[in-house]
């Protein structure tokens, strides 16, 4: 069963603590003959205006830059077994700003939400390293699934009421 909420705040709780848990999420994007593809990420999630708001430090990679170039939505999604799962539909946009890489690297430094993230030193010597790179991640559908009875909660952005 699934409801509409018109509040991100309604489904934020279980939104965080489900990214919190899994960590670990499938990004698709699509090339420019509509084919798939698909990788295994760790965005973080901020709440920003009471909506959800999401970064990605990667490495911008040919095929990643040119399905991105060509069609900037991507999904992401999150799944532990139980079946707890996040879905989430957004629009990602290169932000490569000094100030946005410090505020990113901060959010993976100090988890957001709570056990999503990891430590960018690993990849990346500092946020003005020239291979970070990094992607907004703007939300225009959010899908909740709790696992044990299967109940699903979607959130789409300009529906506040």
């Amino acid at each position: 069963m699934s409801s509409v909420v018109s509040d991100f705040g309604e489904l934020e709780a279980e939104f965080n603590n489900y990214i919190g848990a899994i960590n670990y999420a499938t990004m698709v994007t699509v090339d420019a003959r509509d084919r798939p593809r698909t990788r295994v990420l760790i965005p973080v999630w901020e709440t920003v205006g009471g909506a959800p708001l999401g970064w990605l430090a990667t490495y911008r990679t040919p095929v990643k830059a040119a399905h991105l170039a060509g069609n900037p939505h991507t999904s992401f999604s999150y799944w532990a077994p139980g079946n707890d799962s996040v879905a989430v539909d957004a629009v990602a946009e290169w932000d490569d700003a000094p100030p946005t890489k410090e505020h990113v690297w901060e959010l993976y430094r100090r988890t957001s939400p709570p056990g999503a993230g990891y430590p960018l030193g690993s990849f990346w010597e500092s946020p003005s390293d020239p291979e970070l790179h990094v992607l907004r991640l703007t939300p225009w559908r959010v899908q909740v699934i709790r696992g044990r009875d299967l109940h699903s909660r979607i959130w789409r952005a300009g529906q506040a009421g």
